[in-house]
C-alpha cells in the first residue's frame, strides 16, 4: 500500500494528538525525539504506535519502534 506524505503527516499528527491532546504538534521539531519534547511515557508511546497502526491499517514490529522516535523518523519509516 502506497500512502502519500500528506496522509502520513495527518495520521502521525492525529495519533500524537490522541495520546497527547494538549500538544501543539506544529511547534515540535520534526528531527528531535518526541519523548524529549512531549511528556510521553512508555505506555503513551505504545498507544501512539497502536494509533498509527490503526489509522494506516498496518502492523509495526516492536523492533521498529525506535524508528518512530521523531516526527521525521515516523515519516521516513512509514513512507518506506
Amino acid at each position: 500500500m502506497t500512502v502519500d506524505n500528506d496522509t502520513l503527516d495527518e495520521a502521525v499528527t492525529a495519533a500524537l494528538e490522541e495520546v497527547a491532546p494538549d500538544v501543539d504538534v506544529s511547534s515540535l521539531d520534526p528531527h528531535r525525539n518526541l519523548r524529549d519534547q512531549v511528556e510521553l511515557d512508555s505506555v503513551d508511546f505504545l498507544n501512539f504506535v497502536t494509533a498509527l497502526e490503526r489509522r494506516l491499517d498496518l502492523r509495526i514490529p516492536e523492533g521498529d519502534y525506535p524508528k518512530l522516535s521523531s516526527l521525521e523518523g515516523c515519516r521516513r519509516y512509514l513512507a518506506a
